[in-house]
């Protein structure tokens, strides 16, 4: 599967819903889902709706990656791009092996992510469509965008991780916890550097009249 694109040419499933039309073949509905993740006894339509938003968010996290490596000038945000990029990557596998762990199909795309993926090519265009602008405003508006998505994936990991403190011991709750101890230090790290890469880099800016260290040194 690539990690990027779920269509139908791809195998995705979807639940037809408003406007949205599927093929008998692409369709799942909301009792082949009432059976995800059993064992937390809870909603498990809304919870196999939201683990499908999760990695949409993910997939479209990977090609901002992509994305804001092909354009930045700094060497350095490069290589942070290509590196936080290949492990969200792996943070779509996982999350599509937690899925099929938790009785579910990872090629479904359940309305709320269709949602995510809206919301996501949004933040996309943010850089795609810039327009006339400088360099360093390109470059910001980009790290800005990459913040904002993984703060949101950060959210979405702790979610996890809460839901499986509150529950009792079962097969669910190991593949949660599992999952998330392999890229929970990996978001925090995302997050961090995003944040601050962001603030130094307009401290530096605003600062460059000030007294000495206010720019630069800003952590």
């Amino acid at each position: 599967m690539n990690p990027m694109i779920v269509t139908k040419e791809t195998g995705a499933k979807t639940m037809p819903l408003g406007m949205t039309f599927a093929d008998p073949s692409c369709q799942m509905t909301g009792g082949d889902l009432m059976t995800f993740a059993d064992e937390v006894r809870g909603n498990s339509l809304f919870l196999a709706n939201l683990v499908s938003a999760f990695s949409a968010h993910e997939r479209c996290g990977l090609h901002l990656y992509r994305t804001a490596a092909g354009m930045t000038r700094f060497e350095e945000w490069r290589a942070k791009y290509e590196e936080f990029g290949a492990q969200t990557a792996e943070h779509v596998r996982i999350l599509a092996e937690l899925t099929t762990r938790l009785g579910g199909d990872p090629m479904y795309v359940s309305p709320q992510a269709r949602m995510t993926e809206f919301s996501d090519a949004k933040l996309m265009e943010s850089i795609l469509f810039a327009g006339s602008v400088d360099t360093l405003t390109l470059e910001l508006t980009t790290l800005e965008a990459v913040f904002l998505a993984e703060q949101k994936c950060h959210a979405n990991w702790e979610l996890l991780k809460t839901l499986a403190s509150q529950m009792t011991d079962s097969p669910a709750r190991q593949a949660i916890e599992q999952a998330v101890s392999e890229v929970e230090d990996q978001e925090d790290e995302h997050v961090r550097w995003a944040q601050q890469t962001l603030k130094r880099t307009l401290m530096a800016q605003i600062g460059a009249g000030l007294a000495p260290g206010i720019g630069g040194d800003a952590a």
